[in-house]
Protein backbone atom coordinates (compact mmCIF):
# COMPACT_ATOMS: atom_id res chain seq x y z
CA UNK A 1 0.00 0.00 0.00
CA UNK A 2 1.70 3.23 -0.93
CA UNK A 3 1.83 6.24 1.61
CA UNK A 4 -0.88 9.15 1.70
CA UNK A 5 -0.91 12.12 -0.68
CA UNK A 6 1.04 14.83 1.19
CA UNK A 7 -0.56 18.00 -0.39
CA UNK A 8 1.23 21.20 -0.31
CA UNK A 9 -0.30 24.25 -2.09
CA UNK A 10 0.71 28.09 -2.58
CA UNK A 11 -0.48 30.57 -4.46
CA UNK A 12 1.25 33.77 -6.38
CA UNK A 13 0.67 36.89 -8.85
CA UNK A 14 2.91 37.33 -11.78
CA UNK A 15 2.64 40.87 -12.96
CA UNK A 16 4.52 40.43 -16.00
CA UNK A 17 5.81 38.14 -18.40
CA UNK A 18 9.27 38.74 -16.86
CA UNK A 19 7.96 37.81 -13.09
CA UNK A 20 6.12 34.77 -14.92
CA UNK A 21 10.02 33.49 -16.50
CA UNK A 22 11.67 34.87 -12.97
CA UNK A 23 9.72 32.19 -10.58
CA UNK A 24 10.68 29.60 -13.54
CA UNK A 25 14.34 30.82 -12.96
CA UNK A 26 13.82 30.18 -9.04
CA UNK A 27 12.13 26.80 -9.79
CA UNK A 28 15.02 25.43 -12.02
CA UNK A 29 17.39 24.44 -9.37
CA UNK A 30 15.16 22.99 -7.48
CA UNK A 31 14.32 20.39 -10.04
CA UNK A 32 15.65 16.60 -10.39
CA UNK A 33 15.43 14.10 -12.56
CA UNK A 34 11.95 12.63 -12.51
CA UNK A 35 10.42 15.73 -11.30
CA UNK A 36 6.62 16.52 -13.57
CA UNK A 37 5.18 19.36 -13.73
CA UNK A 38 1.56 19.58 -14.75
CA UNK A 39 0.61 22.89 -16.06
CA UNK A 40 -2.75 23.98 -16.83
CA UNK A 41 -4.74 27.23 -18.02
CA UNK A 42 -6.29 28.75 -21.16
CA UNK A 43 -4.56 30.12 -23.77
CA UNK A 44 -2.44 33.09 -22.99
CA UNK A 45 -2.35 32.17 -19.24
CA UNK A 46 2.02 31.93 -19.48
CA UNK A 47 2.40 27.65 -19.66
CA UNK A 48 5.09 28.39 -22.19
CA UNK A 49 6.65 31.64 -20.62
CA UNK A 50 7.21 29.63 -17.15
CA UNK A 51 8.59 26.63 -18.99
CA UNK A 52 10.86 28.99 -20.91
CA UNK A 53 12.12 30.42 -17.13
CA UNK A 54 12.69 26.85 -16.00
CA UNK A 55 14.79 25.99 -19.38
CA UNK A 56 16.37 29.23 -18.71
CA UNK A 57 17.04 28.18 -14.88
CA UNK A 58 18.35 24.95 -16.17
CA UNK A 59 21.10 26.13 -18.59
CA UNK A 60 19.26 25.77 -21.86
CA UNK A 61 20.43 28.75 -23.81
CA UNK A 62 18.16 27.72 -27.19
CA UNK A 63 14.69 29.52 -27.47
CA UNK A 64 12.08 27.24 -25.50
CA UNK A 65 8.97 27.11 -27.75
CA UNK A 66 5.86 25.10 -27.00
CA UNK A 67 5.73 21.94 -29.37
CA UNK A 68 2.20 21.98 -30.33
CA UNK A 69 3.00 20.64 -33.47
CA UNK A 70 5.34 18.03 -32.39
CA UNK A 71 4.16 16.95 -29.24
CA UNK A 72 7.66 16.69 -27.23
CA UNK A 73 11.19 19.28 -27.31
CA UNK A 74 13.57 17.32 -25.47
CA UNK A 75 16.42 19.49 -24.34
CA UNK A 76 19.93 18.31 -23.50
CA UNK A 77 21.46 20.66 -19.77
CA UNK A 78 24.88 21.57 -19.70
CA UNK A 79 25.51 21.29 -15.75
CA UNK A 80 22.98 17.93 -15.35
CA UNK A 81 23.54 14.16 -16.52
CA UNK A 82 19.28 14.55 -17.52
CA UNK A 83 17.07 16.49 -20.04
CA UNK A 84 13.90 18.49 -19.73
CA UNK A 85 11.39 17.24 -21.76
CA UNK A 86 8.87 19.71 -22.54
CA UNK A 87 5.71 18.47 -23.40
CA UNK A 88 2.30 20.16 -24.84
CA UNK A 89 -0.88 18.17 -25.53
CA UNK A 90 -2.96 20.85 -26.80
CA UNK A 91 -3.50 18.69 -29.97
CA UNK A 92 -4.12 15.53 -28.16
CA UNK A 93 -7.78 14.55 -27.70
CA UNK A 94 -7.91 11.45 -25.49
CA UNK A 95 -5.47 9.47 -23.39
CA UNK A 96 -5.68 6.82 -25.50
CA UNK A 97 -3.99 8.70 -28.38
CA UNK A 98 -1.12 10.21 -25.65
CA UNK A 99 -0.71 6.83 -25.08
CA UNK A 100 0.00 5.76 -27.99
CA UNK A 101 2.44 8.33 -28.83
CA UNK A 102 4.76 6.56 -25.92
CA UNK A 103 4.30 9.68 -23.65
CA UNK A 104 4.54 7.24 -20.58
CA UNK A 105 8.02 6.78 -20.85
CA UNK A 106 9.29 10.63 -20.41
CA UNK A 107 7.15 10.11 -17.29
CA UNK A 108 9.61 7.57 -15.91
CA UNK A 109 12.96 8.20 -17.81
CA UNK A 110 15.96 10.46 -17.18
CA UNK A 111 15.08 13.57 -17.03
CA UNK A 112 12.25 16.72 -15.80
CA UNK A 113 8.79 16.50 -17.65
CA UNK A 114 7.05 19.90 -17.75
CA UNK A 115 3.61 19.55 -19.18
CA UNK A 116 1.36 22.01 -20.81
CA UNK A 117 -2.50 20.86 -20.77
CA UNK A 118 -1.51 18.29 -18.00
CA UNK A 119 -4.96 18.03 -17.16
CA UNK A 120 -6.18 16.07 -20.63
CA UNK A 121 -4.20 12.90 -19.48
CA UNK A 122 -4.80 12.94 -15.52
CA UNK A 123 -5.69 9.12 -15.62
CA UNK A 124 -1.83 8.08 -16.43
CA UNK A 125 0.37 10.52 -14.72
CA UNK A 126 2.45 9.78 -11.90
CA UNK A 127 0.88 10.21 -8.57
CA UNK A 128 3.57 12.46 -7.24
CA UNK A 129 3.40 15.65 -8.99
CA UNK A 130 3.30 19.32 -8.88
CA UNK A 131 0.21 20.86 -9.99
CA UNK A 132 0.23 24.12 -11.49
CA UNK A 133 -2.68 26.31 -12.65
CA UNK A 134 -2.44 29.32 -14.31
CA UNK A 135 -5.30 32.22 -14.90
CA UNK A 136 -4.87 35.08 -17.14
CA UNK A 137 -6.11 38.38 -15.18
CA UNK A 138 -5.29 41.09 -17.52
CA UNK A 139 -2.50 41.99 -20.36
CA UNK A 140 0.23 41.44 -17.48
CA UNK A 141 -1.54 39.87 -14.83
CA UNK A 142 -1.45 36.23 -13.63
CA UNK A 143 -2.35 34.36 -10.90
CA UNK A 144 -0.90 30.70 -10.38
CA UNK A 145 -1.78 28.54 -8.19
CA UNK A 146 0.87 25.75 -7.06
CA UNK A 147 -0.40 22.21 -5.33
CA UNK A 148 2.19 19.57 -5.00
CA UNK A 149 0.70 16.00 -4.88
CA UNK A 150 3.02 13.49 -3.24
CA UNK A 151 5.71 13.47 -0.87
CA UNK A 152 8.68 14.47 -3.48
CA UNK A 153 6.86 16.89 -4.87
CA UNK A 154 5.20 18.76 -1.29
CA UNK A 155 9.12 18.85 -0.46
CA UNK A 156 9.89 20.90 -3.99
CA UNK A 157 6.87 23.08 -3.57
CA UNK A 158 8.21 24.08 0.26
CA UNK A 159 11.63 24.60 -1.59
CA UNK A 160 10.14 26.85 -3.92
CA UNK A 161 8.20 28.71 -1.06
CA UNK A 162 11.19 29.09 0.82
CA UNK A 163 12.77 30.37 -2.67
CA UNK A 164 10.32 32.72 -3.92
CA UNK A 165 9.95 34.71 0.08
CA UNK A 166 14.00 35.11 0.07
CA UNK A 167 13.83 36.49 -3.57
CA UNK A 168 10.45 39.06 -2.25
CA UNK A 169 7.65 37.19 -4.77
CA UNK A 170 6.24 35.51 -1.85
CA UNK A 171 4.45 37.52 1.07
Amino acid sequence: MSAPYTVEEIGLTSHSAQQTQQFGVLFAPLLRSGDVVCLVGSLGAGKTCLTQGIGRGLGITAPITSPTFVIVHEYDLPERPYQLFHIDLYRIESTAEACATGLEDYFFGDGVCVIEWADRIVDILPDDRLWVTMHYLDDSQRQLSLRALGQRHSELLRQLAASLRQASLLA
